[in-house]
């Protein structure tokens, strides 16, 4: 993606902070006529010691991006965290214009996908997903009969994303302090996403001694 140095986050445990709070992933692959193709899905993303990511996920096996995957597994998982507009009205002088502020990881994939049949891979990928959102759901799952759960697992399409690269933007307006206070301001007092940006803002140390707090 479009990344200026000022929004440049190199920092690997904030980037995965975001994609496990905003689990929600854009796929990115393209057809066979090479014209891009999305579908949103959650992912379960998976560290090792080393640092290596590695993002799990299914789709149904009706849709025919998992096809995709199989012939080109190069694809892009794109993460979006908080976002929101800021008017022009924080900077002190009137030569400024309206932007957009966001946080965001992008993940340059390899995919690979877990086997038709194999039946046991999809189930462990399943639980991982409940386990993230919500664990009290796995009990009921195991307690329906074989068939169900069969019937269930053969209508998904399940893979294994190896995250070559990944980058992280904090748009926040870091190259602007003199409009960081009016800002935060702002933003402290909005929508949801607003008073996620601002506690961002906080936790940048972008703002000055004495601001108000976000929450």
């Amino acid at each position: 993606m479009y990344l200026p140095p000022p929004f440049t986050c190199r920092d690997a445990a904030l980037a995965a902070g975001i994609v496990r709070a905003h689990p929600l992933a854009s796929l990115v692959t393209t057809d066979d006529d090479g014209m891009p193709e999305a579908s949103h899905l959650p992912m379960h993303l998976s560290i090792t010691d080393d640092g290596r990511w590695t993002l799990w996920g299914h789709m149904a096996r009706a849709n025919p991006q998992w096809r995709h995957l199989q012939a080109r597994p190069q694809a892009l998982a794109t993460f979006l965290g908080p976002h929101a507009y800021q008017s022009p009205q924080v900077y002190p002088d009137t030569a400024r214009v309206p932007t957009w502020h966001y946080v965001a990881v992008h993940c340059r994939v390899t995919a690979r996908l877990i086997g038709h049949d194999d039946a046991a891979a999809k189930d462990r990928l399943l639980k991982a997903l409940i386990d993230d959102h919500e664990p009290a759901y796995a009990d009921q799952w195991r307690a329906r009969d074989e068939a169900f759960q069969r019937r269930m697992l053969a209508g998904i399409a399940a893979f294994e994303l190896q995250v070559d690269e990944w980058q992280c933007a904090l748009k926040l307006n870091q190259h602007r302090p003199e409009a960081h206070a009016a800002m935060q301001a702002r933003y402290a007092a909005g929508t949801p996403d607003e008073r996620a940006l601002a506690r961002w803002m906080e936790r940048l140390g972008l703002l000055p001694a004495g601001a108000a707090d976000a929450d």
